[in-house]
């Protein structure tokens, strides 16, 4: 009797044994599954997401410089046009992040700075310069980077960046659905994100 006893408890040790690391197993290929999946969506959304934008502005360009002292004064000047294409960009390609599988946590560690990009279009009108004061290549740069500036405020005080990171965040935000399906955490500088609210209101 002790015999069969002792052969049963034996029986029993052997299929608890080999059922607990089958279950080992099974975790490591979910934990492994998981984690390619988390990989893939990263790189789904590393691409490049982009804002657009249309600026119009009329400027009126005038120089002047004396001659012989105050005697005399030469005197350019012009009507520039400018349409402007702006698009604010985040490569999303360039995100750094680290799989943590044993805590199973996915940490972003940055996120690359928005690229804002300007192309703009000049039309020249009512072009006047005195014969001692000529339109030369300066002028023109000159007025390229007075728009430039003029665009670059106008951008700032526009919506474009704050629609630009609302998009950002959008696409973060895959990031948190699918790791709080799959049962991990998602963490940015080493703050954890309990929230799509949490998201939304981090300085990115």
């Amino acid at each position: 009797m002790r015999k069969i006893l002792f052969g049963v408890v034996i029986t029993l040790i052997v299929l608890f044994t080999f059922k607990y690391c089958g279950d080992k197993k099974d975790d490591k290929i979910v934990l492994k599954e998981n984690t390619a999946l988390i990989q893939e969506q990263i790189k789904n959304v590393g691409k490049l997401i982009v804002t657009e934008g249309h600026f119009s502005e009329v400027f009126t360009y005038k120089n002047s410089k004396a001659i012989f002292g105050d005697l005399l004064e030469a005197k350019k000047r012009a009507i520039v046009i400018v349409n402007a294409n702006v698009t604010i960009g985040y490569d999303l390609s360039k995100i750094e992040y680290k799989i943590d599988e044993v805590n199973k946590t996915l940490q972003i560690i940055t996120i690359p700075k928005e690229e804002i990009k300007i192309s703009p279009d000049f039309e020249y009108y009512d072009i006047q310069s005195d014969f001692l004061n000529q339109f030369e290549a300066k002028d023109y740069n000159e007025i390229k980077d007075i728009v430039n500036t003029s665009l670059i405020k106008k951008i700032e005080d526009s919506d474009l960046k704050s629609n630009a990171q609302n998009r950002l965040i959008s696409e973060l935000s895959k990031f948190y659905i699918l790791t709080n399906t799959l049962g991990w955490k998602l963490e940015y500088y080493q703050k954890p994100v309990e929230s799509l609210e949490v998201l939304q209101s981090l300085k990115l």
